[in-house]
């Protein structure tokens, strides 16, 4: 339920096209619509911007077909993680317009926002190759949500030189997403190379004192460099919204 679909609503009403009743009709969840096992919060993009994200994990694909159809019923975008590829066959069966990045875990349906600002870049960075899917998590979501998005992978501080090298890319970045598991260093050395806004991203991956990215979590939050915000353990979903609406702030720039 964003802007364009309130206001198409309410251009009818005035070219006489739809009475204040059928208005009235399809305007009337736009709060909420309740399915009984969930309340779709439909109210959300023209509130925050962005539409209601679906959570596969824990919902039954009966469900996630429910809520993704009442929510592509009124809004041009679906965002959906953790998602398994039967999920993404049920979504389309809602619409043509889906795809599935089986990396990330990701279902998008509809349209993706479009880029506004090519200048402005989110750069995706993971310490190593078993912290991609986090890495793309986060990627897919900030693309969704219009963002220019570089990546950067497997270049933990086991050989730092690699990080070194692309020092420019580093720079250039607006802001910068670190996914890394095992003790979680890289988000303090990159934040000690940057002037931007760095966001830390624990993962599960680690042998057993790792505490299925505790320690790792730990470290980010303790880390010496200033700059540095952190997430949930594997939300690469929660640093690529962050990243976006940081991305996406008007800072007065003509």
């Amino acid at each position: 339920m964003n802007k364009e679909y309130i206001k198409d609503v309410l251009r009818k009403v005035e070219k006489r096209e739809l009475s204040l009743d059928e208005a009235l009709e399809k305007l009337k969840d736009l709060c909420f619509e309740n399915l009984g096992f969930a309340r779709i919060d439909h109210h959300r993009e023209l509130r925050r911007g962005f539409p209601e994200v679906i959570f596969c994990q824990g919902k039954s694909l009966d469900q996630i077909k429910s809520i993704a159809k009442a929510m592509l019923e009124k809004n041009k975008l679906l965002l959906a993680t953790r998602a398994s590829k039967e999920v993404y066959e049920v979504v389309r069966e809602l619409t043509d317009k889906v795809f599935y990045h089986p990396v990330a875990r990701v279902v998008v349906a509809g349209e993706p926002k479009s880029v506004k600002n090519r200048e402005k870049f989110i750069l995706v960075i993971s310490a190593g190759t078993g912290d991609i899917p986090v890495a793309e998590e986060a990627k897919v979501t900030a693309e969704v949500m219009g963002n220019r998005v570089e990546t950067l992978y497997d270049v933990g501080i086991a050989g730092v030189h690699r990080l070194m090298e692309e020092k420019e890319l580093l720079k250039s970045a607006n802001v910068l997403i670190v996914v890394a598991g095992m003790e979680g260093a890289l988000p303090g050395l990159v934040g000690g190379l940057v002037e931007k806004p760095v966001i830390a991203v624990p993962t599960s991956i680690g042998y057993g004192a790792n505490f299925g990215g505790i320690s790792a979590l730990l470290g980010m939050l303790n880390s010496c460099s200033p700059g540095i915000a952190v997430v949930n353990i594997d939300n690469g979903f929660g640093a690529g919204y962050i990243a976006s609406l940081i991305n996406q702030m008007n800072r007065g720039e003509k």
